[in-house]
C-alpha cells in the first residue's frame, strides 16, 4: 500500500514560482504530477520513474522539473515562469510497477493518488 499527501499549493502571480512536494510511504517504481480543474480531465504534468527517467507534458517544457528526494521518499515539482492557465489543482500520483517512461503521463497507469493541492496564479 502506497500513501501520498501533496502541500505547497498556493495563490502567486504570473511569472512567480512554487515548489509542490509529495510525501509518500510504500515502494514506488514511479510517479508523476498532474492537474485538473472544473469541466477539465486530468492531464499529466510530469513523471518520475526509479531510475531517475523523466518526461515532461509540452505545455511545461522548460519551465517545471520534477524531481525526488530518496531519503524522504518525496516527490517535487519545481513550477517557474508560471501563468494563469497553470491554475489547477495538482495531484501526486504513483504506482509500485514499472512502466514504460513514454506512458507515465497517462492517469490510468497509476495506482494511488493524493488529494490535491491548489495552485491559483493571477495574471
Amino acid at each position: 500500500q502506497v500513501h501520498l499527501m501533496e502541500s505547497g499549493g498556493s495563490s502567486v502571480q504570473a511569472g512567480d514560482s512554487l515548489r509542490l512536494s509529495c510525501s509518500a510511504r510504500g515502494h514506488i517504481l514511479s510517479w508523476a504530477w498532474f492537474r485538473s480543474g472544473p469541466g477539465k480531465e486530468r492531464e499529466g504534468v510530469a513523471a518520475y520513474r526509479a531510475d531517475g527517467g523523466t518526461i515532461y507534458a509540452d505545455f511545461v517544457m522548460g519551465r517545471f522539473t520534477v524531481s525526488r528526494d530518496y531519503a524522504t521518499n518525496t516527490l517535487y515539482l519545481q513550477m517557474n515562469s508560471l501563468k494563469p492557465e497553470d491554475s489547477d489543482t495538482y495531484y501526486c500520483a504513483a504506482n509500485s510497477m514499472s512502466r514504460p517512461l513514454s506512458s507515465l503521463l497517462l492517469p490510468i497507469h497509476y495506482d494511488y493518488w493524493g488529494h490535491g493541492t491548489q495552485v491559483t496564479v493571477s495574471p
